[in-house]
C-alpha cells in the first residue's frame, strides 16, 4: 500500500458533497476549509484511501489526484480543453512517455498539464502563447501540480514560426489554426500528427478546406465528442440533468511528403527464382 510523503500532490474530498481540495504536502503547512482545518503533518505518512477528519470533525478521504481532477481544478481565466477532449486528443496525437510536442494557445494550461503528465520526465512540451498574463497563470498551475520542469512556456507569435523541429506532434488551440499550417508542418517530423480544436462550424469548414489544399498534410479527420454522465444513486440511476455537449470540433491529420519516392526493385542474381523452392 502506498503512503503519502512530503512533496506529494494529494486530494482531499468529502464523499457526500465531493468538494475537492488539491494540495502539495509540506511539513508545517495547513489546509483551511469551510469544514475545518487539516494539518499537512497529520497527512504525511498515511496510506492513500484513508479517511481523515478536520479539527471540526468533518471527514475527508485522502487520495492521489487523477489528471482529470488536476485539470478540472486548475485556476483559469480562459476556456480550457476539458478532460472529455484532452484524453482523446493525446491518444490521437500519439503522445507517450518521451514524446516531444508543441502546443499553441497555452491559455490557463489545462491541456498543458495533461500533455506534461503523459510525456513524462523523458519527454517535453513546448507551449506557445503571446499573452503574458496567460503564460504566468499557466506557469503557476504547472508549478502547483509539480510538472513545470516538463514544459517550456514561450511568448511568441506562432506565425513567426516554431523554434523546434522534428517534434512528434503539434496541437493548435488558436482562433485561426489554418494560418499556421506551414509553421506546424515545418516543426513536425515526417508522419507526425497535427491536431486542432475549433468551436464553430465555419472555422471547421475553413480549416478542412485549407488542409485539403495543403501539400504537406494528409489523412484528415474531423470529430466531435459528446459526454453523457449518469447519476449513480442506486435507487434512481438515470442520466444527469446536464450533458457535456459540444465544446469544439477536433481535427487531426498527418505530416506527409507528396512527391513520390521511387523504390528501386531488388536485383536478382542470374538464374534466381521468385519461388522458395526454386
Amino acid at each position: 500500500m502506498r503512503h503519502t510523503q512530503a512533496g506529494d500532490l494529494v486530494l482531499l474530498v468529502n464523499e457526500k458533497d465531493r468538494q475537492l481540495f488539491i494540495r502539495m504536502l509540506k511539513p508545517g503547512d495547513q489546509l483551511q476549509t469551510h469544514r475545518g482545518m487539516v494539518l499537512h503533518d497529520d497527512l504525511i505518512g498515511l496510506p492513500y484511501g484513508t479517511q481523515v477528519r478536520s479539527h471540526l470533525g468533518f471527514p475527508f478521504y485522502l487520495l492521489p489526484p487523477t489528471t482529470d481532477e488536476l485539470i478540472r481544478n486548475i485556476r483559469r481565466e480562459s476556456q480550457i480543453v476539458f478532460p472529455k477532449d484532452s484524453g482523446y486528443i493525446m491518444m490521437k496525437l500519439g503522445i507517450r512517455p518521451g514524446a516531444v510536442v508543441i502546443e499553441a494557445g497555452t491559455g490557463s494550461g489545462g491541456l498543458c498539464v495533461a500533455l506534461a503528465s503523459m510525456v513524462g520526465d523523458d519527454g517535453h512540451v513546448y507551449s506557445y502563447d503571446n499573452r503574458p498574463k496567460m503564460l504566468r497563470l499557466a506557469g503557476l498551475n504547472l508549478e502547483r501540480v509539480g510538472m513545470a520542469h516538463r514544459v517550456t512556456l514561450k511568448s511568441r507569435d506562432i506565425l513567426d514560426g516554431f523554434e523546434e523541429t522534428a517534434v512528434d506532434a503539434v496541437f493548435l488551440d488558436v482562433r485561426a489554426p489554418w494560418e499556421a499550417l506551414d509553421q506546424a508542418h515545418a516543426a513536425l517530423t515526417g508522419g507526425g500528427v497535427l491536431g486542432c480544436i475549433v468551436p464553430t462550424n465555419n472555422q471547421l469548414v475553413e480549416l478542412i478546406g485549407r488542409l485539403d489544399a495543403h501539400p504537406g498534410f494528409g489523412f484528415v479527420e474531423a470529430e466531435e465528442l459528446l459526454l453523457r454522465p449518469y447519476k449513480t444513486v442506486p435507487a434512481r440511476i438515470r442520466p444527469a440533468d446536464q450533458v457535456v455537449g459540444h465544446t469544439g470540433f477536433l481535427v487531426f491529420c498527418r505530416a506527409i511528403v507528396r512527391e513520390a519516392h521511387r523504390v528501386e526493385p531488388a536485383t536478382r542474381e542470374p538464374g534466381e527464382s521468385d519461388s522458395e523452392g526454386g
